[in-house]
């Protein structure tokens, strides 16, 4: 089989130098016990690296991009040869004066392909390599030449401080909500700048209505029913760092338990059509697909889907995001696949990664990986 977005949209270099996608409510999502199989989108890496805290027996990350994959490899390394304060300078979560001499130390640990990649690259080690890519320049611009324009940064700093659910929905309406951020979001967050400057604009192929609406809808959400001074992906689009909250693979707590089982870990730079394809006997437990469904058709959607239902162990779970194309279980597959609509809606309501409009958890039926 051959996957649709490949044949759209351009996987050379580095789009995402971070999940994303809260890690949290995926684990919970998912599951993941001791012994399963995950499936994991890379990306960057950190959901990946999330899913060993639980001591599956192997993380399968798959990847069409050798950029994305050159990313992971280096988290890897950092986990083996930093120590947890160190990665966090690396990564840019913290202040660092010499992230090039992190990378050096965890050079070593890198396979030929990776070293090549960050060998080439050193300006974005010196920046911290979780500002790396498109989409994490695409929010320093907004906090950067946007931002100012609509709040001074002592504004910026209240925000970020939290407070009781009623002081931030106060917040909000009276400080933070004035014209400007209204009217530079919508133009900042509309389908063409996004397309242009964010996300690939083959990704928006099956997007329908106003993305800056819904987005704006959801950074509400983000700003006043979930606590900012627990939010490490807001802190990071407003300030170009972590502040007081870490996402769930740099926290100290999971640190050892991810360097432990490491060599669970095992990377693919292939799509998930080739994987299948390449490994008949292959049989998941769990699987976390970020929101991959959103870049194809309903008919390759449904295919892969079923695909996947069919290489799966009876109970195993699915977890997925919708950001703007609503995807989730098709009719054809209501004996295999059950939704656990209310775990997805509750999850969806913490979801710290704000922008997704849907998080969609969706569990085997006894018997369907053997149809």
């Amino acid at each position: 089989m051959s996957t649709e977005a490949a044949a759209r949209a351009d996987f050379s270099f580095i789009r995402y130098a971070q999940c994303w996608e809260d890690a949290d409510i995926l684990l919970e999502a998912l599951d993941v016990g001791e012994g399963d199989v995950c499936l994991s989108i890379a990306s960057a890496g950190d959901n990946s690296l999330s899913l060993l805290s639980r001591d599956p027996a192997r993380v399968i990350a798959v990847d069409m991009n050798p950029a994305q994959l050159a990313c992971l490899a280096l988290r890897v390394a950092a986990y083996r040869v930093l120590q947890h304060d160190e990665l966090l300078q690396l990564v840019g979560s913290r202040a660092c004066g010499d992230r090039e001499a992190l990378y050096h130390r965890c050079r070593g640990a890198l396979d030929t392909t990776a070293r090549a990649f960050w060998d080439a690259h050193p300006q974005l080690i010196r920046a911290g390599i979780g500002s790396a890519g498109k989409f994490e320049r695409y929010f320093a611009i907004f906090r950067k030449r946007v931002l100012p324009w609509i709040h001074p940064r002592q504004r910026v700093d209240r925000l970020l401080a939290g407070g009781t659910l009623e002081e931030r929905r106060r917040f909000y309406a009276r400080r933070w909500a004035n014209h400007r951020w209204g009217l530079l979001f919508r133009l900042f967050f509309s389908r063409f700048v996004i397309g242009k400057m964010g996300r690939d604009p083959a990704f928006f192929r099956y997007v329908e209505g106003s993305v800056a609406e819904r987005l704006l809808e959801r950074a509400r959400h983000a700003l006043t029913e979930l606590d900012p001074a627990s939010n490490p992906y807001l802190q990071w689009i407003l300030t170009g760092r972590h502040t007081t909250a870490l996402p769930h693979a740099l926290r100290r707590e999971n640190f050892d338990s991810i360097r432990e089982n490491l060599d669970r870990l095992e990377c693919r730079p292939m799509s998930i059509e080739q994987l299948l394809a390449s490994e008949p006997r292959l049989r998941f437990d769990c699987h976390n697909l970020s929101d991959i469904f959103e870049y194809m058709s309903d008919e390759s959607f449904h295919r892969l889907l079923g695909t996947l239902v069919g290489r799966s162990r009876d109970g195993a779970r699915f977890a997925y995001w919708n950001m703007l194309v609503p995807r989730s279980r098709p009719p054809e597959l209501a004996d295999v696949l059950t939704p656990n609509d209310g775990l997805a809606e509750r999850l969806h309501l913490r979801d710290k990664a704000f922008f997704y409009s849907r998080f969609v958890v969706e569990t085997v039926e006894a018997g369907a990986g053997r149809r």
